[in-house]
């Protein structure tokens, strides 16, 4: 099977920019943030299967997870800024899981302290969604530090599961409850060269709704929930629980690249295409319903209770990321951008100090104050302002990791094609098909559509053209130049010695439109420029935003907000008048007077205070 190389992240500097002040504020803020918050509830006492006064003595069936996700964020920070006190930390952890780990491998803090008699016997605690995130992290550890100490705990992890699982069949259910373990077991594959890991990771992906082992401590899962309801490649469509669905499906087009397994891919193409097309909100996020975490049906996506989970933005992005390598179009990455700068980044604020667990499309203060049934007695996560960490915390670990390792979503090459799929200031180098290759990006994006590019080994160069922009140019060496573009990506043939590529992509404001079918965005636009999906907040435009009309010609203007440090929209729009004491109901009068708007990035909303916020408006 063809497929493109990734280049990874630690081949990477990012240098300037946008991203750099993320990846800064991830290392300086938000890595001890979190650290912090998990000392504070006990989590790395747990695993020395312990608790901490005055905290509840009962490690939680994921605590565990939580912990290898914020190994992995030190990792790769360490990977890129060496830190002796931030290593002491982590091998610290280390000691206390090899201490805790049982004879035979096992290790989980809750099922060991809690209830031992019942390990492997429901399905959906986690054990091995937790046991894929020690494995992830052991990697992550093991290429930033060179220490195998925690990658020997996770091999004999590993080692215990096959037996328990594949060479027993002793455990009580056939593949996990909630998917990670999947992608752990490859990368362990490759970090180790041990194929059984491989075939482990592809026994847990066929034996996916293959047997009827809904084991759980949740009464309302079922088959659906797990993505159980028919064997993996007979799926079309994304269903379940949202973050479990995506790294499923993320594991199924890494398998079928790494075995050639063209029925994965062609399922894996197919759910792609029914979240890209029909089940993916405007910002990337996924997930409709607070029930079950879940994907609904098609087009159902309404925006005051939409659940998108930042685990679940991730998700999506990593599986784009990968059918990227795999099929080559660039609607892979048009998602993999659209997710990454609205429905994740939005996770985070913009101190660095507090998330999201879920990002509305949509917030009314008062009613979710008061009305449960928007909320559906979801209060232990933030809605309205952003928490440092909060009880089901898998999102803060996992925020850290993503931006820590973004570079990963840069650069691919096959033969001696090198693709850019996405645009941030770095500098970069690494041993490509036909030797060695140097590239430098200087840019504003995503606020400015101008990349400067300095290329060095380059035979070929493929350049993103994103879905949003319809008017673009490029240059080399100054020059102006015609490429051909052949799935969303212009070409261009260089001859390996050193250029200066210049993309510019027009970025104009859009009023997007959401298929008729989407009933909560009917006679509403959405407003996007560039990668970059557009809110208003009360804070800046008063009350009542669903009243609010945007005129459909309207011209608009940058700005620049110096308490956010982001960039601004502004335009006219109109409302009705304000009258105290008006009726209910009253006829229907040209009172509609102009107001003006200021539109700032989704991804910076609930940063001032609570407040009203829209993503989607009425057009006039």
């Amino acid at each position: 099977m063809e497929h493109q190389q990734q280049v990874d992240f630690s081949a990477v500097s990012i240098d300037g920019g946008f991203w750099k002040e993320k990846q800064d504020m991830v290392r300086d803020v938000s890595l001890m943030a979190v650290y912090n918050r998990f000392a504070e509830t006990g989590r790395f006492e747990a695993l020395k299967l312990k608790g901490i006064d005055g905290q509840p003595d009962t490690p939680h069936i994921f605590w565990d997870s939580d912990v290898a996700k914020w190994i992995e964020s030190a990792a790769y920070v360490l990977q890129k800024h060496p830190n002796p006190k931030l290593e002491q930390l982590v091998d610290e952890m280390v000691a206390d899981i090899a201490g805790s780990q049982m004879e035979d491998g096992y290790f989980q803090s809750h099922f060991q302290r809690v209830e031992p008699e019942n390990r492997w016997t429901r399905r959906g605690d986690h054990e091995l969604y937790c046991a894929g995130h020690l494995m992830e992290a052991a990697v992550a550890y093991y290429h930033a530090t060179g220490k195998d100490a925690f990658l020997k705990i996770v091999c004999r992890m590993a080692d215990h599961i096959e037996k328990v699982f594949v060479k027993e069949g002793s455990a009580k259910f056939h593949s996990p409850g909630h998917e990670e373990i999947e992608l752990a077991l490859v990368r362990l594959y490759h970090c180790t060269g041990e194929k059984r890991y491989l075939e482990l990771s592809q026994y847990f992906v066929n034996m996916r709704g293959t047997q009827e082992d809904q084991t759980s401590s949740y009464d309302w899962c079922n088959s659906m929930y797990f993505q159980a309801h028919l064997p993996v490649r007979k799926q079309e469509a994304a269903e379940g629980h949202a973050v479990r669905a995506v790294y499923l499906y993320n594991a199924m087009a890494r398998l079928a690249l790494e075995t050639e397994d063209e029925e994965l891919l062609t399922a894996s193409q197919k759910i792609f295409s029914n979240i890209a097309q029909k089940r993916m909100y405007i910002t990337g996020g996924i997930g409709s319903s607070h029930v079950g975490e879940a994907f609904t049906v098609d087009y159902h996506l309404p925006n005051l209770t939409a659940y998108t989970e930042s685990c679940a933005a991730l998700g999506l992005a990593l599986f784009a990321q990968q059918m990227t390598r795999i099929d080559g179009d660039s609607l892979y990455a048009d998602v993999a951008e659209r997710a990454i700068y609205n429905g994740f980044l939005s996770s985070i604020s913009l101190d660095g100090k507090a998330f999201f667990y879920e990002n509305p499309l949509e917030i009314d203060p008062m009613l979710h104050r008061k009305d449960a049934s928007v909320d559906q007695g979801k209060e232990r996560f933030p809605i309205m302002q952003r928490k440092e960490v909060f009880e089901c915390s898998c999102c803060p670990p996992n925020i850290t990791r993503f931006i820590a390792s973004i570079g990963n979503f840069l650069y691919t090459y096959q033969d001696e094609t090198v693709y850019i799929h996405q645009y941030m200031e770095n500098t970069t180098a690494f041993q490509g098909s036909a030797g060695p290759v140097q590239l430098v990006q200087r840019t504003g994006y995503p606020y400015d559509g101008k990349i400067i590019i300095s290329v060095n080994g380059i035979q070929r160069l493929a350049l993103r053209i994103p879905g949003w922009c319809k008017n673009w140019t490029v240059t080399v060496d100054e020059e102006a130049v015609t490429a051909p573009v052949h799935r969303g990506y212009a070409l261009l043939l260089l001859d390996g010695n050193p250029h200066q590529v210049t993309l510019e992509l027009a970025m104009k404001v859009q009023l997007i439109a959401a298929n008729p079918k989407v009933q909560q965005d009917a006679g509403r636009v959405a407003v996007m420029r560039g990668p970059l999906i557009y809110c208003l907040e009360g804070v800046d435009n008063g009350n009542y935003l669903r009243d609010l009309r945007l005129e459909r010609w309207g011209d608009w203007n940058l700005g620049w907000d110096d308490r956010l440090k982001v960039q601004t929209l502004e335009c006219v729009g109109w409302h009705r008048k304000q009258q105290p004491n008006a009726p209910l109901y009253a006829p229907l009068e040209d009172d509609l007077e102009p107001i003006s708007l200021k539109w700032i990035p989704y991804f910076s909303f609930a940063n001032r205070g609570e407040t009203e916020m829209i993503v989607w408006v009425q057009v006039r």
